[in-house]
């Protein structure tokens, strides 16, 4: 795995400076800390961090084709590189590399941009084409892989694997977004159709963009979806089969690699079948690891020990402490962005200890949203059962109660109505959004300033999954949620919380569950195939129940669990008492802190659970601190300013420095 970064001078081939993109380069070490490169030519210049995974000998980066007129910069893996070789060499290309690097550039040569339906893996690379004087960039199909890019006052656009490669640029304005702030409060993260950075965007999963120089900036272009309308025919044991035959293909795949290789292992199905397929197709005991907890109800470690008995793996496992909180700055260092998922903890350790001994190391992650295993599918199946039979005036009457039914956070679960209320009222797609948010909208309305009301001018976070769902290529309300989530909550919180964590360690991380294949697979087999009678998985659980034990495929799932309620009302009290205050707010201007203290208060106190909120607003402030040293007393942020007219959040003097 890899860290990349650019310049690329839109209009004119003005000259790049070598230290310039170096720069850019070398903050992202952390994800290639084995080798780097840097490549320049009249108004271009790409950067490279290289962590040697395969091809340790070659692959050296930023490439370039024999005559010089091609150049790649690359972070990923092509799994199928030796097949796409193969077919080009018939075509009559000659390689001089064992690295997928360079098939990337015999592919350009060969097909253009539809070298990318070629690719099965994760990747995100930009190529430059001196003869079309054109940059290209594309990201793998579902977002394994990041990209950010900007552009620049100079004429110039810069990209890079991290969010921190872009700030290396002196020239890059550094100013808040207020519909970034909105849609982390709402959601937990910053979605790829959105930056803390305002004039930063990412590259979405599945999209290509090709900029030609001297002409207008183009929009990304769209080069693989997924499509849940055709349905796959057979019985379920017809299709279990093809099931079994895509997941073993897809982990053998993901087995290449010229470095120590492992799995995570958490005792849960997906990450249990995965080491079920390494071990069948391993000569030696696979190296696995998982990370358990001090707290006996939020520890798996005993299905993980159980999994790796079965296959004979070379097991190890860590208890870390449920008040492992000493990671928030590091934490906030490695994604930039605010990022508010406390799994992020655990898989960070998991992380570290993995790499004590592997490189490469295989994750579980994918088959929730492929197979629809989240707990949420289940609920909101059911809710979209009620609304199907309740009268629409009573539909809307029942949430109209919802709004004013109180959160009784401390009662039992059987009366805690609201949110089922409020989302039986709603449309099928505003039910969902809502569903899978952290904080619903008339919370964060109360935190809100009005200065920051009337910047988001209208903006509201859910709006993006009821669009998404209304325009998805599914028949039922079940594909349309589990389209969505591929969309958005997959790349923007799953597959950032890997990638980030793995790459801080420098560990690749490859998902074998996210092959586009199996992907397409799963988008094929019937509703009733993927929920039936509230089991998620239901298929996936059948094919598998000849290989993992029946205490793995059938027990409560959990997940990597983080006490952070508990942490606000313990060792993070005062914490919780004094975000209303914190500098980097109050600097900022967008929340009211009456409001805040008020949640803190109703937190500690046990009327109301809000230790999730609490976690988004001390992660926000430590990201604003790092990102604009907003809060930090530093002497060109002494101060914060709205301008409505550029949409920001602006520090003043917001850093551009030439």
């Amino acid at each position: 795995m890899c860290g990349i970064a650019g310049i690329f001078h839109l209009t004119v081939p003005k000259p790049v400076e070598p230290a310039r993109v170096r720069a850019m380069a070398d903050v992202l070490a952390h994800r290639g800390p084995d080798g780097s490169g840097v490549w320049t030519a009249p108004g271009v210049g790409f950067g490279h961090r290289r962590l040697s995974i395969i091809d340790l000998a070659g692959g050296a980066q930023p490439m370039l084709t024999p005559d010089g007129q091609v150049a790649v910069t690359y972070n990923g893996e092509i799994y199928n590189f030796r097949d796409v070789r193969a077919e080009l060499e018939t075509l009559g290309h000659v390689f001089e590399s064992h690295s997928d690097t360079e098939v990337i550039l015999a592919g350009w040569r060969q097909w253009g941009p539809g070298c990318l339906s070629r690719f099965h893996g994760m990747f995100a690379f930009a190529l430059f084409d001196a003869a079309a004087q054109t940059l290209f960039l594309a990201r793998d199909r579902l977002g394994v892989k990041p990209l950010f890019y900007a552009e620049l006052s100079d004429g110039s656009l810069i990209f890079a694997s991290e969010l921190k490669g872009l700030l290396a640029h002196p020239l890059l304005r550094r100013a808040p977004s207020p519909q970034a702030i909105e849609d982390y409060l709402a959601l937990g993260y910053v979605p790829d159709d959105a930056c803390a950075v305002a004039g930063v965007k990412k590259l979405a999963a599945g999209h290509c963009l090709l900029i030609r120089r001297g002409r207008a900036m183009p929009q990304p272009v769209s080069w693989w979806d997924v499509d849940f309308r055709v349905q796959a025919k057979g019985s379920a044991e017809q299709l279990s089969h093809e099931l079994i035959g895509h997941m073993r293909e897809a982990v053998r795949s993901r087995m290449v690699s010229d470095v120590p290789l492992g799995a995570f292992l958490s005792g849960g199905v997906d990450s249990s079948a995965v080491v079920a397929f390494m071990a069948e197709a391993s000569r030696k005991a696979v190296e696995t690891c998982s990370i358990g907890f001090d707290q006996a109800d939020h520890d798996e470690t005993r299905y993980a020990a159980l999994v790796a008995q079965r296959f004979a793996t070379s097991h190890r496992s860590r208890t870390v402490a449920s008040d492992d909180f000493d990671l928030i700055d590091t934490l906030a260092d490695a994604f930039d962005e605010p990022f508010a998922d406390a799994s992020a903890l655990a898989t960070y350790r998991v992380c570290e200890l993995a790499r004590e001994k592997v490189t490469v190391a295989l994750s579980g992650d994918g088959a929730d949203e492929a197979f629809a295993g989240y707990r949420r599918y289940r609920l909101y199946a059911a809710e979209e059962r009620v609304r199907g039979l309740v009268p629409e005036p009573a539909r809307h009457a029942l949430g109209r109660i919802g709004d004013y039914y109180p959160k009784l956070d401390w009662a039992p679960q059987m009366f805690r109505a609201k949110t089922t209320l409020q989302g039986i009222g709603a449309t099928s797609e505003e039910a969902y959004a809502r569903a899978v948010g952290i904080v619903p909208p008339e919370i964060r309305a109360s935190l809100y300033s009005p200065a920051m009301r009337s910047l988001l001018q209208g903006h509201r976070a859910e709006d993006r999954y009821v669009a998404t769902m209304r325009s998805a290529p599914a028949e039922d309300s079940l594909s349309r949620a589990q389209y969505a989530d591929l969309k958005i909550w997959l790349p923007g919180d799953i597959l950032t919380k890997v990638d980030r964590t793995s790459m801080a360690v420098s560990l690749e991380a490859r998902e074998p569950l996210l092959d586009h294949r199996l992907v397409e697979f799963a988008a094929r087999v019937p509703r009733n195939m993927r929920l039936r009678r509230g089991t998620g998985k239901w298929l996936m659980k059948e094919a598998l129940g000849g290989i993992l034990p029946h205490d793995i495929l059938h027990r409560r799932k959990m997940g990597f669990v983080t006490p952070i309620s508990a942490w606000f009302r313990g060792p993070l009290a005062d914490r919780a008492a004094e975000l209303a205050h914190a500098p980097a707010f109050a600097e900022l201007g967008c929340f009211d802190t009456a409001a805040i203290s008020r949640i803190a208060a109703e937190h500690r106190s046990g009327r109301s659970d809000h230790g999730r909120l609490l976690w988004q607003l001390t992660m926000l402030e430590k990201s604003l601190q790092r990102l604009f040293a907003i809060g930090v007393g530093s002497s060109y942020t002494a101060s914060t300013k709205y301008s409505p007219s550029g949409g920001a959040l602006n520090p003043r003097a917001a850093r551009s420095r030439a």
